[in-house]
């Protein structure tokens, strides 16, 4: 069983693949300065019984990355840890690659093998939508290339902004309200961060995707995943298709490429 781990600035998400079936699927607060011997910890009572061939990561958090690496390096597994040297194939069209956050690089690998190729090998672009702590509007091209994007704050990073910085605003629950003109701070709240983010994201995927035509003479696949995707993307006028976990596929995908092409590392199991 490959497990596939994806780091996230608030969550992390686990995942569980027979082939290329998903098993099992797992969320977890991020805590940032967890030691090796935590996340084993963590991952033993997820993982408790399967058995595993394999392990597929990505981080976003630098804090976090030495005591990822230290497990990986307990396993006896194969392992790939997504990150500079690494062979996801993946082409970076971007002015530094080594900006480019590996989940961003797997996430565009996944939406490429699932929404943008085709049997005939005429593939068509994605645009992705990724709903987290930032909200991310990344392009991929027809072949698989990553394009770059547009980056923006999360929707709960902006109420606490809004909760910290602004004294009569509070933070509240989450969700769509039922109109745009909100009779309470509540449902003003809940009017502004909700549908005003899918104003956000509708202005953006449109701009993208004007480009994309320009340049490829397609219109793209918008693809929304992300832990909050199911909060705004309803609202969004752009967003086609929906994979909330879309990133771990990409892990799955790149741990393939990475042993296929005789990279990795093994050693012992959690």
């Amino acid at each position: 069983m490959l497990l596939t781990v994806d780091v996230g600035n608030s969550q992390t998400v686990l995942a569980t693949f027979d082939g290329d079936r998903r098993v099992g699927g797992w969320r977890v607060t991020t805590h940032a300065h967890s030691t090796a011997d935590e996340l084993r910890l963590l991952w033993r009572g997820l993982l408790a019984g399967t058995e595993l061939t394999g392990v597929a990561a990505c981080s976003t958090v630098p804090a976090l990355l030495p005591a990822l690496r230290e497990l990986l390096g307990s396993l006896a597994v194969p392992v790939t840890l997504i990150g500079p040297g690494v062979r996801t194939g993946v082409p970076l069209h971007v002015d530094n690659p080594r900006e480019v956050g590996a989940d961003r690089v797997v996430t565009a690998l996944a939406a490429h093998e699932l929404y943008g190729s085709a049997p005939d090998g005429q593939g068509r672009p994605v645009v992705v939508v990724d709903f987290g702590t930032s909200t991310n509007v990344d392009a991929v091209g027809p072949d698989g290339q990553f394009l770059g994007g547009a980056l923006a704050p999360g929707v709960e990073v902006s109420l606490d902004a809004l909760a910290a910085r602004a004294a009569q605003l509070r933070s509240v629950e989450l969700r769509v309200p039922p109109q745009a003109i909100g009779k309470n701070t509540v449902a003003a709240l809940q009017s502004g961060l909700v549908l005003g983010f899918a104003g956000l994201v509708d202005g953006l995927v449109g701009r993208i995707a004007a480009e994309l035509v320009a340049q490829f003479g397609t219109a793209p696949v918008v693809v929304a995943t992300g832990g909050l995707h199911s909060l705004v993307a309803d609202s969004c006028r752009t967003v086609g298709a929906r994979e909330p976990d879309l990133t771990v596929h990409g892990l799955r995908l790149a741990f393939e490429r990475d042993q296929a092409s005789g990279g990795g590392t093994a050693s012992r199991r959690p």
